[in-house]
């Protein structure tokens, strides 16, 4: 486990707009957060607000200049750092009286932080050379949080220049936000998410800040995301072969986390950690050596010792208890709080119609849905303007988007040009041709209903830190698509930033009185009901694949059960875990896991 001076927890990117500038929000306070580079378009509005509000000239960068993502991209992110650096360095110099943000940042650490200890000490002195001495040296000790960048590997659409030619790949969408963050000032880490893009991972290694200097150093670094320890064997491999470090492995439930969820076969968040916490030093070790290697043969300078490689941990965390078990059982360096922040107008950017509805909703209002274009559950919220939009157009006889910005824009069903399944213009032709081929009227309406879920993402994600600035949508587009995790159901209200992280670090409790299982059965009663889920679809054309699938999937869950029965007597040393209800939910589940049968596999004609 890290033992360093810093805040214990990260604040995970969430959509396009919520985390698009917590550290402007955060970092002074040490807390790091991460902001999705991919929307260039949403990135230069909010280049614009900032340097507005810091007094600052604003250039924009149009979208005829060569390369302009890159060159949008690169330009905010230098921006935030100004501006985090000036805050931290005018709070180097405030007064500690109550109410500064300098005191705020002492008090929000963590209580066994030696920086805290300190501090505390230092309140208890009276007003003398001493007090003043560790004032001075509490200044000093002051430290941002990281302002890391999140790239959705997926989204990596190629581009055509304002003539309609084809730009060569380093002008897709991923790879030139991978160039934006690549040129930029910041010393901080890109995060990869949603699986492997092997022309992503190779450009990284053309840009000399991925790479050790002579002391060893590299100044970007990579966080990998992953569901699970294969994952993080095969793609860490990857990358060491050409020499890339992979700083941390960021592991997140597969089911139980905001946005995109990416279900493993029936892998659980314990058993995974597990793997992790045996395997970890063996995995350093390989991945160092062949990173090494490989910078040998490329005659660039080496590691000389092995850099840390941190393995961290979201999705589903929602009390201290949990917190502090997951940090100290697994020997992680950290763990991830994600939806609770969307609460916090302090920490991430909520309009205030959508910050009531999430304040007030209910369990039932958080659903998996299959309103992304990328064919990936996404986890959703029932009362977003987005989705009353979405059923607004729909009851218009107009479903669809409008789509604009193409992001998503990968389907070639019926175009030869590649164009977005929530797009109006895709669900149109779709609708129509599934008419055509006289389905019988109950397949007919579910077909059309699995086509018109389908969602704009690209807009919705983003409008809502628009309309909290008081800012237009383009296009006037101001539906709001939200996602956050189930765990959010736990949590009503909102919330100052100093109430959010003291209840992450048991100085009080925020949490709602629903009744809330332990985050692993939680999880567990998600992948319970996706099993069944995925058990009851096209029954009458169950394959001998699927039954193998599903198979493997049900007996997976059986031994993660098993893991978590064999866990038990860990947990009673943990008083703050009520290992009565564990005992009792993991018996339930395990019983309704167990009766799950699948059906007969249908042989192909």
């Amino acid at each position: 486990m890290d033992t360093t001076d810093k805040h214990t927890f990260h604040i995970p990117v969430m959509g396009l707009a919520y985390t698009i500038d917590s550290p402007v929000k955060v970092a002074r306070y040490g807390i790091s957060s991460v902001i999705s580079i991919i929307e260039d378009h949403l990135i230069e509005r909010m280049r614009e607000f900032h340097s507005a509000d810091i007094g600052e000239k604003f250039a924009p960068i149009s979208i005829n200049e060569p390369d302009y993502r890159a060159k949008r991209i690169r330009e905010y992110l230098n921006l935030i750092q100004r501006i985090v650096n000036k805050q931290v360095a005018d709070m180097r110099k405030q007064n500690f009286s109550e109410g500064t943000d300098i005191v705020k940042y002492f008090k929000m650490l963590p209580d066994k932080s030696p920086s805290k200890q300190m501090y505390l000490k230092m309140i208890a002195l009276p007003s003398g050379t001493e007090k003043e001495s560790l004032q001075e040296a509490l200044c000093k000790k002051v430290m941002a949080g990281s302002i890391d960048v999140n790239i959705m590997t997926k989204c990596d659409r190629m581009n055509h220049d304002k003539d309609g030619t084809l730009l060569p790949a380093e002008f897709a969408d991923a790879m030139s936000a991978l160039r934006g963050f690549a040129t930029s000032d910041l010393s901080s880490s890109v995060v990869f998410s949603a699986g492997m893009n092997p022309r992503l991972y190779s450009y990284c290694e053309t840009f000399n800040d991925f790479l050790p200097d002579k002391t060893g150093n590299a100044k970007k670094k990579i966080i990998l995301k992953v569901s699970d320890f294969r994952s993080a064997l095969i793609q860490g491999k990857i990358l060491a072969k050409k020499g890339l470090w992979i700083s941390e492995f960021r592991i997140e439930s597969g089911l139980n986390c905001g946005g995109h969820a990416f279900p493993t076969e029936g892998f659980l968040l314990g058993p995974i950690l597990q793997e992790f916490h045996e395997k970890r030093q063996a995995l350093s070790d390989e991945l160092y050596k062949m990173c090494n290697e490989a910078l040998t043969q490329k005659g660039k300078e080496s590691y000389a010792s092995k850099p840390v490689l941190k393995i961290t941990v979201q999705g589903g965390i929602g009390t201290a208890a949990e917190d502090k078990f997951l940090l100290k059982h697994y020997e992680l360096d950290g763990t991830g709080w994600g939806s609770p922040f969307l609460l916090v107008p302090e920490a991430t950017n909520v309009d205030d119609e959508t910050l009531q509805q999430l304040a007030t909703a209910k369990q039932e209002d958080y659903y998996l849905s299959h309103a992304s274009p990328l064919c990936i559950p996404f986890n959703n919220f029932r009362k977003s303007s987005s989705e009353k939009q979405r059923h607004d157009r729909i009851d218009r006889g107009r479903p669809g988007s409008p789509c604009y910005k193409k992001y998503l824009a990968f389907n070639t069903e019926f175009t030869t040009e590649p164009i977005c399944s929530a797009s109006r213009e895709y669900q149109n032709l779709k609708i129509k041709s599934l008419k055509e081929k006289n389905l019988p009227e109950e397949v007919l309406k579910k077909e059309i209903e699995s086509i018109v879920e389908k969602d704009c993402l690209c807009e919705g994600l983003g409008a809502a830190v628009l309309i909290k600035n008081h800012l237009t949508p383009a296009h006037e587009l101001n539906a709001v698509n939200i996602c956050p995790g189930p765990n959010l159901a736990y949590f009503s209200g909102i919330f100052s930033l100093n109430e959010m992280v003291n209840h992450i670090y048991g100085r009080t409790n925020i949490l709602n009185s629903l009744r809330r299982s332990n985050l692993f059965v939680n999880e567990l009663k998600m992948y319970a009901d996706y099993l069944k889920n995925e058990m009851d679809k096209n029954v009458q054309e169950f394959s001998l694949k699927k039954n193998k699938y599903l198979s493997s999937f049900k007996n997976n869950l059986i031994e993660g059960i098993g893991y978590y029965k064999n866990l038990i007597p860990q947990l009673k040393h943990n008083a703050e875990i009520q290992l009565g209800n564990f005992m009792n939910d993991l018996a339930c589940i395990e019983t309704k896991v167990m009766e799950l049968s699948l059906p007969e596999p249908v042989e192909a004609q």
